[in-house]
C-alpha cells in the first residue's frame, strides 16, 4: 500500500511496485539545472524600458513565488513524505525537494539581479491580503498532516492525505504556479525578459513532473482504497479546486490593477479557469468552467497526460512508461 507509516523494511526499490515514480525520478535527474547558468543581466536593458505596471507584475510574482517554493518544500517534508511507504516515491520526493529549493534560489537570483526593493518584495506576502489568503489556504491542509491525532491508516486519515495533495500539488503547483508562469512567459512572447523566460521554462519543466507525480499518487491511492471513492468526496475535491481558483482570481486583480499591454486580470483569470478544468479532467471529473484557452501558446505546458476517471473505472493507463521500464529490466 502507498499510504502508511514507513517501516524499516520499506526501503527496497526492487521489485518495483510503482515504476512510474522511479521513471519520474530518472526524468527529473535528466532535467537538472542551476539558476546561474542563465545570464539574467542581459534582461536589464528590457527592464529599463518597461512600464511601472509591467515591473509591478514581475515584482508581485516574485514576491509570491519566493516563499511559495519553500512552502511546497515544507509540505512535502511534513505532509507527504512521512506518510508514504513506497521507496520509489521517497526517491522522487527527495529530488522534488531539491528542485523546490533550487527554484527558491532561482527567484533569489532574480531579486539579486533586477533593481527591485528586496525588503519590499520580502514583505509583500505578509502584507497583501490576496497573498496571505493563498498561503492560509495551503497551511490549513498542511497543518492537519502534522497533527498527532492524524492516523493515515484510517479512511478519514487517507482522505486528509488526498485533500492535502489536492491543495498543494493540484491547486498550488498545478493552477497557481501555471498562472504565474503564463504571465512571466507572456513577456517573452513580446520579446521582453527572454532569459527570465528561459528560467521559467526550466521551472515549468520541473513543475510538470511534480504535477504528474501528484496526480499519479492520487489515482493510485484511490485505486488501492476504493472506500475513499464516494460522490461526496469527489465533490469535496471539486470544491477545494474551485476555492483555489477563487483565491487566484482575487490575487490576479492585485497583480494587474490596471493591466498591461496585451494582458489583464480578466485574461489571466480565463486562463486560470481553463487550467482548472484541465486539472479536473486529469482527476477524472467533469469541467466546471468550460473556459477556452486565451493563451494557446501555453497549451503543451498545461496538458499533463490522459488519466482514467477513478470514480468510474480502474486501470493503470496513468502509469508513466512503466511498460518500457519493465522491458529494459528484462533486456
Amino acid at each position: 500500500m502507498l499510504v502508511g507509516k514507513a517501516s524499516p523494511e520499506d526501503y527496497n526499490l526492487h521489485p518495483s511496485k510503482y515504476p512510474w515514480a522511479y521513471d519520474l525520478y530518472n526524468q527529473a535527474v535528466r532535467n537538472t539545472w542551476f539558476p546561474h547558468e542563465i545570464a539574467l543581466k542581459e534582461d536589464l536593458d528590457d527592464w529599463a524600458k518597461m512600464t511601472e505596471d509591467e515591473r509591478h507584475a514581475v515584482e508581485f510574482l516574485v514576491a509570491f513565488f519566493n516563499p511559495a517554493e519553500l512552502i511546497v518544500n515544507r509540505s512535502i517534508a511534513l505532509g507527504i513524505y512521512p506518510h508514504l511507504k513506497s521507496a520509489e516515491c521517497h526517491l522522487y520526493l527527495a529530488k522534488q525537494m531539491w528542485e523546490e529549493a533550487n527554484h527558491c534560489v532561482a527567484f533569489e537570483y532574480v531579486l539579486q539581479t533586477f533593481p527591485l526593493d528586496r525588503e519590499k518584495v520580502f514583505q509583500l506576502h505578509d502584507q497583501v491580503p490576496s497573498m496571505k489568503e493563498k498561503e492560509a489556504f495551503v497551511s490549513k491542509y498542511m497543518k492537519r498532516m502534522t497533527e498527532d491525532s492524524l492516523d493515515v491508516s484510517t479512511t478519514e486519515g487517507k482522505r486528509d492525505f488526498v485533500r492535502n495533495l489536492v491543495a498543494t500539488n493540484v491547486v498550488m503547483e498545478g493552477i497557481w504556479f501555471y498562472s504565474g508562469f503564463m504571465v512571466a512567459l507572456s513577456f517573452r512572447q513580446r520579446n521582453q525578459l527572454r532569459n527570465l523566460g528561459s528560467m521559467i521554462n526550466w521551472v515549468l519543466r520541473d513543475e510538470s513532473l511534480h504535477l504528474k507525480f501528484g496526480i499519479n499518487l492520487i489515482h493510485n491511492i484511490l485505486e488501492e482504497n476504493p472506500d475513499l471513492v464516494t460522490p461526496e468526496f469527489a465533490q469535496e475535491i471539486r470544491d477545494i479546486i474551485i476555492e483555489g481558483v477563487d483565491l487566484e482570481t482575487t490575487f490576479n486583480k492585485d497583480l494587474f490593477p490596471r493591466g498591461i499591454l496585451g494582458l489583464n486580470a480578466d485574461y489571466v483569470n480565463q486562463y486560470v479557469q481553463y487550467v482548472a478544468d484541465r486539472r479536473l479532467i486529469e482527476l477524472g471529473m467533469e469541467k466546471h468552467y468550460n473556459a477556452s484557452n486565451p493563451a494557446k501558446w501555453m497549451t503543451t505546458a498545461t496538458d499533463v497526460f490522459e488519466l482514467v476517471n477513478f470514480f468510474e473505472s480502474q486501470n493503470t493507463n496513468y502509469e508513466v512508461n512503466s511498460g518500457d521500464s519493465e522491458k529494459k529490466k528484462a533486456a
